[in-house]
């Protein structure tokens, strides 16, 4: 037996270089430093509301970015920790342990290699849109939620990791809310979204300074981050002022100022048992938001398209890799890609900038990282969970279909209510269901004409498990009918036929013979008739094929 191809191991960087110049490696790294600058506070926050110390997202950032961006498949996608991980691992820490997250990571990585290997990168494009709208929004309300304890300074020691539970401990610890917490976390929130705004070009602020103070100036401040631009001030003011709220270091002890040592997470095959349901988990979410990443970089630059095996090939090797070094889960990340593009990347390179820009900062400037309020960092990844989320899809529902609407809504609910894991199993079975449902319901088989010998109808779309029971009818006519009565089946518009549907047939050819009658089947298509055909069923038919 001839197997498949396997897919070619090519990194994207290796077309790129070529042409490469001085004018595309300035652009590269200014958008390298753009975006290292940008990942900086949320690899930190992304860990921190994973249950991890913020190191962990820091070096993840830096390995998983670099190899994403030497091996990657895409020409600008950028590699790091992710929103949508949050909920998964602080699950797997709560439930199982940070080594059992570590392995999980780490198999997952193999199994995002293999994905790749075996050119399955396209099958992610069949994932329903309604799915991965309704588990992106439940994770938006997830990562919101298990924000609002450093959001609001509670004296919480641990949060649940359930959404019920968590709602009930912040209940319980309302009394003990931090004023200068939730002051510094509600500022950061107003400023991330008012920063972008006050400089649009439009702005009546920015033409205002334009007129006092040139272009110029105004061009180099209105490119900074909003989210740097927050950390900076608000740390700044909270050092200044002496505020008493919680910090990165007073919560860690602050952030290593050092290199990342090579570690092996404990190993059972007891607890690798435990791990097959959250090892798949991190597995195709990893796979669905690095290839929905790559193709929103597609469509905002012209050029090559991205190659979805070689990118979850490079995503396998990231996720296997980044473990090692007490990182979490890796994936392409749309913030930092989008920011990257707009920035005037054309390369992997910048992502390679970005990488060691990051790694440039925590070993000279870690210590600084101590200093800033974890009500900062909540606010930051509140920003995130609003901008991660399509809220307008909820106000837009009437206007799909109720299969749109329940795939959508019950796979948000579960997400939320339960878990990530069953929510991405419901909505697939869901979509499996509705879509048997749905092309069962365009075969048809229609009545053409009625003679006393004679029943002819014709049949319309495929004939397969779910569309079986529109041949009842027809069966049903012929116990009702003359004995010696004859069907003739139009096949013209028959696309289609299973094993399930020759079945269907061959009762009803059995039906018709007990009766004296024959079964003639015209105007076959190529499928069915090869299939009628090596089933056997074509040599008890008067006509066919």
């Amino acid at each position: 037996m001839n197997l498949p191809p396997l897919a070619r191991f090519r990194p994207r960087l290796l077309d790129d270089l070529r042409g490469y110049d001085r004018a595309q490696l300035a652009r590269d790294t200014g958008a390298g430093l753009t975006v290292g600058i940008v990942a900086l506070p949320l690899a930190m926050a992304f860990a921190i509301a994973s249950g991890l110390k913020p190191e962990a997202g820091l070096w993840t950032a830096i390995i998983g970015g670099l190899l994403v961006s030497l091996l990657g498949g895409s020409s600008v996608q950028i590699g790091g920790p992710a929103g949508a991980f949050i909920v998964i691992v602080y699950g797997i820490v709560e439930r199982h342990g940070l080594g059992s997250l570590l392995i999980s990571t780490a198999a997952a990585g193999v199994l995002l290699f293999l994905m790749g290997l075996l050119k399955l990168g396209n099958l992610v494009r069949y994932v329903p849109v309604s799915l991965v709208i309704g588990f992106t929004n439940g994770i938006a309300v997830l990562i919101a939620l298990s924000q609002l304890r450093d959001l609001l300074g509670l004296q919480v020691d641990k949060m649940p990791a359930d959404f019920f539970s968590q709602i009930a401990t912040l209940w319980r610890h309302l009394d003990s809310l931090n004023p200068y917490a939730f002051g510094l976390g509600a500022l950061c929130v107003v400023g991330l979204f008012v920063w972008p705004r006050i400089w649009a070009s439009e702005s009546a602020f920015r033409l205002q300074l334009e007129r006092l103070q040139g272009a110029s100036a105004l061009r180099a401040t209105s490119r900074l981050p909003a989210p740097i631009v927050a950390l900076v001030t608000l740390t700044l003011a909270a050092w200044v002022l002496q505020l008493p709220v919680e910090t990165i270091g007073s919560r860690f002890g602050g952030i290593p100022q050092s290199l990342p040592t090579l570690a092996l997470p404990d190993f059972s095959w007891t607890s690798v048992k435990q791990l097959v349901t959250p090892t798949l988990t991190i597995a195709a979410l990893g796979a669905i938001e690095s290839l929905l990443c790559a193709r929103v970089a597609d469509q905002l630059r012209p050029g090559a398209k991205h190659d979805p095996n070689q990118e979850l090939m490079a995503q396998g090797v990231a996720n296997f890799v980044v473990p090692f070094f007490g990182g979490m889960p890796v994936t392409g990340t749309i913030a930092r890609t989008v920011t990257n593009i707009r920035a005037g990347a054309g390369s992997p390179l910048a992502g390679i900038v970005h990488a060691l820009a990051l790694a440039l900062v925590v070993l000279l400037a870690a210590p600084l990282a101590s200093h800033v309020p974890l009500a900062v960092l909540a606010g930051v990844l509140l920003f995130v969970a609003w901008n991660m989320g399509e809220w307008r899809e909820f106000a837009r529902l009437k206007q799909f279909s109720p299969h749109y609407r329940l795939m959508l809504l019950s796979t948000f609910l579960v997400t939320v209510v339960f878990d990530l894991t069953l929510a991405v199993e419901l909505g697939l079975v869901l979509a499996c269901l509705l879509f048997v449902r749905r092309q069962g319901s365009l075969f048809s088989a229609e009545l053409v004409s009625r003679t006393e010998r004679l029943l002819s109808y014709q049949l319309y779309g495929s004939l397969f498990f779910g569309a079986v029971t529109k041949i009842d009818p027809i069966l049903a006519a012929v116990e009702s009918g003359p004995d010696q009565l004859d069907v003739s089946l139009d096949a013209t518009r028959l696309v289609a036929l299973d094993t399930t549907g020759v079945d269907a047939l061959e009762q009803l050819v059995e039906a018709l013979e007990r009766r004296g009658g024959r079964l003639d089947i015209l105007h076959l298509n190529e499928q069915p008739r090869d299939l009628l055909l090596r089933s056997g069923l074509s040599v008890r038919l008067r006509t066919c094929c």
